[in-house]
């Protein structure tokens, strides 16, 4: 096609469809992620599963499209995007119900995604598989070759466009409801218009209550009770799924399904979970807490550890939040509040440190989640990198999740080799009495300390930090017994693997009761079949 002719160039019907088939199974497979995530976690193992289905039903609907191509029409493509409608209307009104039911399944942690996927996006997708086939018989190129990759080149280009709307444009701006409709509308229109310009009664009237079924069901949603309390407030950002929830006096972020951050509503300076009192450990391993002017978190949340710092030291605080939607939470639900002393950054923790010449005197790294880690964030050239931001004497400080013994250990035990290949001493405090997997804070020194359990208790004696740490400091555990335990690395990408024993286990919280004592919370996570 010259440029003569490309100025006229028009789409035949089935080239349109095409193009529409793979915007939208392009862009349910990117939506798919968003959906399964919050239940099953976002690691390796959920979004390979969802890969793994999309591309085998739709390699299926190819393989079965061919064998029925020889029957092809414009009218035949219609209903199957009708029929795909309709699924992705079953799936904007019962998606909970079905991931719900799913996750009772008995199956291994890894594969615990898999159903789910197959039956959300299993049938949408592999009916979308047929109109390639459908097309290229239909194409009035000359040639089984050049209509076969013309068909293909336009799916491909639908596919690079339904992506990339729906991560960079769709799921910032719109619920998953919202865009699960959008897609089914362009469906039905698109079916419209391949039954075009005669209109059949039927197809026109299918399209009409499927339009209608659509619309109804991203307007409303089976009858559920949120265990969790109250959803205040719920988004979709460019990186995770945000809730905000109310269980009582008791204010939650949720992050992809998992906790984060609370607040007490009626008592703002609590801790309400027990392992951000931790995060004052640093100030009784410096010489003089008065001496500490800058902090850094990496990891913001609710930014109740960094509030809690602001307000009871004399110190700058830098926030590094890669989610900028997380920060305007923070400010819209927890109090957060910027002024001279707190500034919050928009980046990723690792970068923000290369391009930075501060030096800080305490960095809180509070970035981690159960199930997924930024690898980039745990290896010896970060802890490196951390290490030259740190003032001579300054402290890391790592809130690590993992179990404090056992195969669940595996990535605590790593996490402590590689940082003791950089720091000279390394202090590990477990946050629950329990075997169960839990924060475990892990606390570095730029400089020798050789501090031991009395040393640390004389201090938090000693020292006025208006924050009891004589529990934290009674939970300080010897060093693992880590032999084997490999130190991380840039080239070597073994967190995955470290993180695997971890999954479907029950992960502690641990939680105060206003008075000092602590309970577990409940788990938050999908218990081991």
């Amino acid at each position: 096609m010259d440029v003569r002719t490309g100025r006229f160039y028009r789409p035949t019907k089935a080239e349109l469809a095409v193009f529409v088939a793979g915007i939208v199974s392009m862009g349910l497979e990117i939506l798919a992620v968003r959906v399964i995530a919050p239940q099953f976690g976002s690691h390796i193992y959920t979004v390979g599963g969802i890969l793994t289905v999309c591309l085998a039903a739709l390699s299926l609907g190819y393989w079965q499209g061919g064998k029925q191509a020889a029957t092809a029409s414009n009218r035949e493509m219609s209903w199957l995007l009708l029929a795909t409608a309709v699924y992705i209307a079953v799936v904007i009104y019962a998606s909970d119900l079905l991931l719900n039911y799913t996750s009772t399944l008995a199956l291994p942690p890894r594969y615990a995604a898999l159903p789910a996927a197959i039956v959300l996006f299993g049938p949408p997708t592999y009916l979308l598989g047929f109109i390639s086939p459908y097309a290229a018989e239909l194409s009035e190129k000359e040639g089984t070759g050049e209509a076969s990759g013309h068909v293909y080149a336009l799916g491909t280009i639908g596919s690079i466009l339904g992506s990339a709307a729906t991560t960079f444009v769709f799921i910032p701006a719109f619920s998953i409801d919202a865009i699960g409709l959008l897609f089914g509308i362009s469906l039905v229109i698109t079916a419209l218009v391949l039954n075009a310009p005669s209109l059949p009664r039927k197809p026109v009237l299918a399209s009409v209550g499927i339009a209608v079924l659509l619309v109804v069901s991203s307007g409303a949603s089976p009858v559920a009770i949120d265990h969790r309390g109250d959803v205040v407030y719920q988004t979709q950002t460019a990186h995770q799924e945000l809730e905000i929830v109310d269980d009582g006096d008791v204010r939650t972020m949720y992050l992809d399904g998992a906790r984060h951050s609370a607040m007490d509503l009626e008592d703002p300076d609590r801790h309400v979970f027990e392992y951000t009192k931790y995060f004052h450990l640093p100030m009784l391993m410096t010489d003089d807490p008065g001496d500490v002017d800058n902090v850094l978190f990496i990891g913001g949340g609710g930014y109740t550890g960094p509030q809690d710092f602001e307000e009871r030291y004399d110190v700058d605080v830098d926030v590094v939040e890669i989610d900028p939607d997380v920060t305007a939470a923070a400010a819209d639900y927890f109090g957060l509040e910027h002024g001279e002393t707190m500034t919050s950054h928009a980046a990723d923790g690792r970068q923000f440190l290369r391009d930075s010449d501060e030096t800080y005197d305490v960095i809180v790294l509070d970035a981690y989640k159960q199930d997924q880690v930024p690898f980039h964030l745990t290896t010896v050239e970060f802890m490196e990198l951390v290490s030259d931001r740190l003032a001579d004497d300054g402290v890391l400080h790592a809130n690590v999740i993992a179990a404090p013994e056992g195969p669940a250990a595996e990535f605590y035990e790593a996490q402590h080799e590689t940082m003791a290949a950089v720091f000279p001493d390394t202090y590990s405090f477990r946050t629950s009495d329990s075997s169960s997997i839990q924060n475990i804070q892990v606390v570095a020194t730029n400089e020798p300390t050789g501090f031991d359990e009395a040393d640390l208790a004389e201090r938090n004696d000693q020292r006025d930090l208006n924050v009891d740490l004589s529990d934290a400091v009674a939970n300080h555990m010897d060093d693992p017994d880590a032999d084997d335990a490999p130190v991380l690395r840039d080239d070597r990408g073994e967190v995955d693997s470290l993180l695997d024993p971890m999954l479907g286990q029950r992960y502690v919280i641990e939680e105060t009761d206003g008075g000092g004592s602590t309970g577990p919370a409940p788990a938050m996570v999908r218990p081991t079949p």
